[in-house]
């Protein structure tokens, strides 16, 4: 038997924050992840009261905080700007903590396969830091699958020296962006996983995830890369999956991400009942 523990990202409801949570609770979650970059909840407009009644608020629904999102949208490319995105990356790893849970996620822009570059570089610097941080407030700074396959990604976490930057799994990202395989990207990833996404797609047109991610300007030609589909549907082969985050010990959130869709409450109702069905299923 094992222990996972079903989540859903509140902000997929679409709706304001304790309504959303009250969903959280309804589709039968145990927690949930919030992005806190910008907003009421951000790190910067929750003060010291807030974040007390706002613990109160989660405790009191029984509901546990799985993991803030904390991807202000930039990766660490850019080394004067790094010292910008640092430092209020440092915020959001305190209300992390002040929230009691202690995990925050972000994307880190794409690891360079090139450990000659200078991008990976002023990456391995930024991560440097932000390892230090999260070693100092007690939180994983956990880097969202996807952009470069789990064996780069592994390597550039190697070279950190740290477990302050961790990994947050995310089985559908590394089929749809890079055609990796999310049961190996597990094995490949055992000792840094803290957190994990539960998402389904589909790679349509195999792409550079440096035009996905922004770094390169698309050709005219660029035809769309994939396409997010409810859990269950996609490439992600599920049972597989959870057999191998079994395997290697893991017994967190698996963290419902629906991202698209025009019935999130369907859909992450629908991934809570499948999750539960093919848990129970691997046991």
């Amino acid at each position: 038997m094992n222990n996972f523990k079903i989540g859903a990202m509140a902000d997929s409801f679409r709706l304001p924050m304790k309504e959303a949570l009250l969903k959280v609770k309804e589709v039968g979650a145990q927690g949930f992840q919030m992005y806190t970059v910008s907003g009421e909840y951000s790190a910067d407009n929750l003060d010291k009261k807030a974040r007390s009644e706002f613990k109160k608020y989660v405790n009191d629904l029984g509901l546990t905080i799985s993991a803030l999102c904390g991807d202000f949208g930039h990766g660490y490319h850019d080394r004067e700007y790094n010292n910008i995105l640092i430092e209020k990356s440092k915020k959001v790893l305190q209300l992390a903590a002040d929230l009691d849970t202690h995990v925050v996620t972000t994307h880190i822009g794409v690891v360079p396969e090139d450990e000659t570059c200078e991008r990976y570089a002023i990456m391995h610097e930024g991560c440097l830091a932000l390892a230090k941080a999260a070693d100092e407030i007690g939180v994983k700074f956990a880097v969202e699958t996807g952009p470069e396959t789990s064996a780069v990604l592994k390597k550039f976490l190697d070279g950190l020296n740290s477990k302050g930057v961790s990994v947050n799994l995310d089985p559908a990202n590394l089929v749809m962006v890079t055609g990796d395989d999310p049961v190996k990207a597990v094995y490949n990833l055992r000792d840094y996983i803290v957190h994990t996404h539960a998402k389904d797609g589909r790679m349509l047109n195999k792409s550079d995830p440096e035009i996905i991610y922004g770094l390169k300007a698309a050709p005219p030609e660029f035809a769309t890369p994939f396409i997010e589909v409810p859990l269950g549907t996609g490439e992600v082969n599920f049972p597989e999956y959870l057999k191998a985050l079994r395997d290697i010990g893991y017994s967190g959130f698996l963290t419902i991400e629906r991202e698209v869709g025009e019935d999130p409450y369907g859909d992450i109702s629908m991934a809570v009942n499948f999750l539960k069905d093919t848990i129970a299923g691997i046991d």
